[in-house]
């Protein structure tokens, strides 16, 4: 399962929504310029712009109000990437070397504030009340979200649902209100609105637990940075949360996780202990729930092109091995 068929019959907007990120991450000072150009160039599925066009479909796709909408949130999960990178001490984004890697931390954070500076002064051109509060909001979740996450690195004593409402704020909250303002921009009622709120909520938080699973599955190739990254900064995900139903592996990992300097082998045998102890299934059956709520949300929804084509994107997020 891929997105490509959405991708080409969204090509025209989505070309449109890329030339306004390049527009908005477009400086005088060349060291912010040259930063911007580098996330572009580094790409990225746009997930957040095709939820925004797709939503719009439920009201009048055309205003302008929608693609402005489009190109604000991914310049917030743009930047909010930025500084994620300078939490985590990234070398690799995608692939590429990220903006701290490249510069510094100083630089990649004021990079990042410019992005997010950039993104509410386009917001500011929407001139609806409901659809800034929810964006504001959302900005205001997410750096709980981070800052939540960086209390508890290293913490191998955290619960299922701190891990949850980490989620929810780092990714599940942005897809969620792409769905939303998509349609809130468009003009479309309050109910389909909601209801798209909550597909894109569940959706994300499926989203995120593939990627925490993938971490541990997946090649450095196909996630463009090395497999295990999470563990070894410290972030706890769902499947060592899983795993340490086991208490010969929590004591391991703790172990590991306490070193001055843990060696490569150190990881790979408490990943490897993480992958046989089951805790990568029990992690994909919690996404997979996640999912069929998203599934029962679009059951709601007017069955036209548009929600098969989110169908498609859960499809896609079930499957998806990158």
């Amino acid at each position: 399962m891929s997105l490509t068929r959405i991708y080409r019959e969204l090509k025209r907007d989505l070309n449109e929504i890329e030339k306004g990120i390049e527009e908005a991450v477009t400086s005088d000072h060349p060291t912010l310029h040259q930063a911007g150009y580098e996330l572009l160039k580094a790409g990225g599925k746009r997930i957040r712009p095709i939820l925004v066009l797709l939503a719009s479909h439920y009201g009048d796709k055309d205003d302008p109000a929608v693609k402005k909408a489009a190109i604000t949130l991914e310049l917030i999960h743009t930047a909010s990437l930025v500084h994620d990178d300078v939490i985590d001490n990234a070398e690799l984004r995608r692939g590429k070397p990220t903006v701290k890697a490249k510069w510094n931390n100083r630089v990649a954070m004021y990079a990042g504030d410019y992005i997010f500076a950039k993104a509410i002064d386009l917001m500011a051109d929407i001139h609806d009340t409901y659809a800034n509060q929810v964006v504001a909001k959302a900005m205001q979740e997410m750096s709980i979200g981070e800052i939540e996450q960086i209390k508890d690195q290293f913490n191998c004593h955290q619960n299922l649902r701190k891990y949850l409402l980490r989620i929810k704020r780092k990714t599940a909250l942005l897809m969620a209100i792409s769905c939303e303002l998509g349609a809130v921009s468009a003009g479309a009622s309050r109910s389909i609105s909601r209801k798209l709120y909550y597909y894109g909520y569940f959706m994300g938080m499926s989203y995120q637990i593939t990627d925490d699973i993938l971490d541990f599955v997946g090649t450095e190739k196909q996630l463009g940075k090395p497999a295990g990254s999470d563990l070894k900064q410290g972030n706890i995900t769902l499947p060592t949360l899983m795993a340490f139903r086991h208490s010969d592996i929590k004591e391991a990992v703790m172990l590991t996780l306490q070193l001055d300097n843990p060696s490569q082998k150190d990881f790979d045998h408490i990943i490897n202990l993480i992958k046989q102890s089951g805790a990568i299934e029990v992690s994909q059956e919690v996404s997979t729930q996640y999912l069929n709520k998203a599934y029962r949300v679009l059951n709601d929804l007017p069955n036209n092109s548009a929600t098969r084509s989110f169908k498609e994107i859960a499809d896609y997020i079930g499957t998806r091995k990158y």
